[in-house]
């Protein structure tokens, strides 16, 4: 068993149907059967062949549908996809029960895998970015670029607002807290996510909210919504406690895809201090700091981390020539990697040694509102 991992539970089986998961206009809900998971893909059709493709990966307590406002911008600009993790949205939870960091990676890698779109351009929000991460290291073959919106990389003096997100990990509070909330209504929950989550909840529409209570309506009806809350959480705490060749800090500066770097100096549960630190971790960086964003830039300010991520496209692009051989490069890293590693299905253990790496450039923008308010962490 990875060091990553938890102790396997039994598969679930006949698991009721909640309501529907809604879909915007213009989005596609699909649903993919992999080697023990079984994944829902949010998409929007291409504007036009021939588009780049990118996948988007959700935070704690979240789904794809936080992309759906980054995702329309981003319209003739890539083939967009979101992934529901096992467990969250519209996924069913995985049939080993394995909530782990290292679980969610090898989850990803399987679809791009069995979906041939790699390289995609890769983005991630909190967990979803540790996520990203951890695939990025090990499988550099699957990720062009990389985007990082407050991704949840260990912190040596973690925020006291995140504490409580971080002790759901603990056996038997989430039971606690289940309790002691019982009586809350959906509406109670989503402002509270929604005052974490958000630089300004006030930038939360009033249909974006329902739109947030109905869905937290949905998932508090699934069997196991506390329980993947836990473990992940769980599997998150234990991702930060780990040294050497699992360790995320020395798997950022594995990382040879270029990658862009999105920070909220309001954010509750990743410190905008991290933001200096990742910069130095990453090799090739960008760095987005939003002052007034909270954890969720990419819903609190879509148009902005959406100009943000042109611009690291329009970079890739202007050093094309040169970029076919650094990719060349990370299939020779990959290889390595495989031979080193013990996982020969998907390379989602597979790491070893570490690179050095600084960032580069910073800035700081202004947005406009985001579309939801179900934001996760």
């Amino acid at each position: 068993m990875s060091p990553t991992e938890l102790p396997s539970v039994p598969p679930s089986t006949g698991l009721p149907k909640a309501m529907s998961v809604r879909i915007a206009e213009g989005e596609r809900l699909r649903s993919v059967g992999l080697p023990g998971v079984t994944l829902t893909v949010r998409s929007r059709p291409p504007a036009r062949a021939g588009l780049e493709p990118a996948l988007y990966v959700h935070g704690l307590g979240g789904s794809s549908q936080n992309w759906s406002a980054l995702m329309a911008l981003l319209d003739g600009v890539v083939d967009s996809e979101a992934v529901d993790l096992p467990g969250f949205g519209d996924s069913p939870p995985p049939d080993d029960g394995n909530y782990s960091i290292t679980a969610h990676a090898r989850a990803v890698i399987r679809y791009l895998d069995a979906s041939g779109r790699g390289p995609v351009h890769l983005v991630g929000n909190s967990l979803g970015g540790a996520v990203s991460v951890r695939v990025a290291a090990v499988r550099p073959d699957l990720v062009r670029t990389l985007t990082l919106v407050s991704p949840a990389l260990p912190e040596l003096r973690v925020q006291r607002t995140a504490v409580p997100t971080g002790l759901l990990g603990v056996p038997g509070v989430a039971a606690l807290f289940s309790r002691a909330t019982r009586e809350w209504s959906a509406e109670q929950r989503v402002r509270g996510v929604t005052a974490l989550c958000y630089g300004d909840p006030g930038r939360v529409s009033p249909e974006a909210f329902r739109h947030a209570v109905e869905e937290l309506e949905r998932r508090l009806q699934l069997p196991y919504f506390w329980d993947a809350m836990t473990r992940s959480a769980r599997g998150l705490v234990n991702a930060y406690t780990l040294g050497g060749q699992h360790a995320l800090w020395r798997q950022a500066e594995r990382v040879l895809a270029p990658t862009l770097l999105v920070y909220g100096g309001r954010d509750r549960l990743v410190g905008f201090r991290m933001a200096r630190k990742a910069a130095r971790a990453f090799r090739d960086c960008r760095l987005l700091a939003l002052p007034e964003a909270g954890h969720v830039a990419m819903m609190e300010y879509p148009e902005t981390v959406a100009t943000a991520f042109r611009e690291l496209l329009a970079d890739v692009g202007e050093g094309a020539s040169s970029s076919g051989t650094d990719h060349g490069a990370a299939g020779t890293d990959h290889g390595a990697v495989g031979a080193a590693g013990a996982d020969a299905g998907d390379g989602a253990d597979r790491t070893d040694g570490a690179a050095g790496g600084t960032g580069r450039g910073s800035g700081a923008f202004s947005g406009q509102s985001g579309e939801s308010a179900g934001a996760g962490s």
